[in-house]
């Protein structure tokens, strides 16, 4: 199969991505990746698909073309209406083996990170994940004598090692190219007002089988906090805070700010924190105006979800703490003494505004 696949590869065509729903409602990760997508077919002079599976969702349709999708490629049927591996991979794995993409794009949420690689084993392809950066070029990356060098491949950057390197990996000899990409790495466009898409719909067939799981209850989690990917502050602590119940000083600042708090990865794990409050590598990528890094180190797993803030301001009583090296402020000192100050001057200064 590799073999044939192998000698077809010119028959792989346009970049792909994944248009994850939940309850037809479009997520942001979509948005983001048809961004990319628009960037890289127009470097391959071809066009954007968007792939949206579920159970009647063609009207999800028009909004992707908003964004970007030359065109959507809707799988639509009951099987389809709740995430499950087996239909919702079978759905996609069948629009890759009849349409051929040359790039499949798929968001690195709790979907896309069981859907991806499960897809990638079903088309014989691989699949890089996490990935930072996307671009067309060149592979090797640098010439060398008696190997061939392939021109408009998919170079996949991310961070391996535990962030301590970057890999940028290419997968020259199979179709598609595969890509995972966290939420919040990617920026959307400003939506095209009006714009159409060419809508095909295409059903494969489901016949249930032993794979099939069967969902008994769907239980939601009700949640009253801003998703701190959407907050344009955050204010973020880290191990330095001591306590769980040092996070009021945080939310003092937070709430004079108009901002969100958020928190390190070992806040987390000491069980003073909720896991979708996290920023990092293993927790969610934010791009706020202001980021304040409060008795966090700067660990370069945490730097990796927060590096893109417009702003930093960083709060650390250890003056080597590789978080000042990303920081455009950095304040030396005990934060206890420090953000009660900074917040009552902030007050203060509303006051007299108002």
């Amino acid at each position: 199969m590799n073999k044939d696949r192998e000698m077809n590869l010119e028959e792989y065509k346009g970049v792909f991505v994944f248009a994850q729903q939940v309850d037809n409602e479009i997520s942001g990760i979509a948005y983001e990746l048809l961004g990319k997508g628009k960037e890289l077919a127009a470097k391959l002079e071809t066009e954007v698909t968007a792939v949206l599976i579920g159970y009647q969702v063609k009207g999800l349709a028009d909004k992707l073309a908003e964004y970007g999708a030359d065109r959507v490629i809707v799988v639509d049927d009951p099987e389809l209406e709740v995430y499950r591996t087996e239909p919702y991979a079978h759905a996609l794995a069948s629009v890759i083996n009849k349409y051929k993409p040359d790039i499949m794009l798929v968001g690195a949420t709790a979907i896309g990170r069981d859907l991806g690689p499960t897809v990638s084993a079903r088309v014989a392809t691989g699949l890089t994940a996490d990935c930072t950066v996307l671009e067309i070029g060149d592979f090797p990356l640098e010439a060398r004598p008696g190997v061939e060098q392939k021109h408009n491949q998919l170079l996949m950057t991310r961070p391996a090692f535990g962030g301590n390197t970057i890999a940028t990996i290419a997968c020259p000899d199979n179709r598609p190219q595969m890509a995972t990409v966290r939420p919040g790495v990617m920026q959307k466009i400003q939506p095209i007002a009006g714009a159409k898409a060419v809508v095909e719909e295409y059903n494969p067939g489901f016949t249930p089988n032993d794979k099939y799981v069967t969902i008994k209850e769907v239980v939601k989690a009700v949640s009253d906090t801003v998703d701190i990917m959407d907050a344009k502050v955050l204010v973020s602590g880290g191990r330095g805070l001591g306590s769980a119940e040092n996070f009021k000083i945080l939310e003092d600042l937070a709430e004079v700010m108009g901002g969100t708090v958020s928190c390190s990865r070992a806040v987390v794990d000491s069980g003073w924190k909720p896991k979708d409050l996290q920023v990092g590598q293993t927790g969610k990528t934010v791009r706020p105006q202001i980021y304040f890094a409060i008795g966090i180190s700067g660990a370069i797993q945490h730097v990796a979800g927060m590096e893109e803030s417009d702003l930093i301001v960083a709060i650390n009583k250890d003056e080597s703490a590789p978080i000042f090296d990303v920081a455009d402020y950095g304040i030396v000192g005990d934060l206890n003494k420090i953000v009660p100050a900074l917040t009552a001057a902030l007050k203060a200064e509303k006051a007299a505004k108002n």
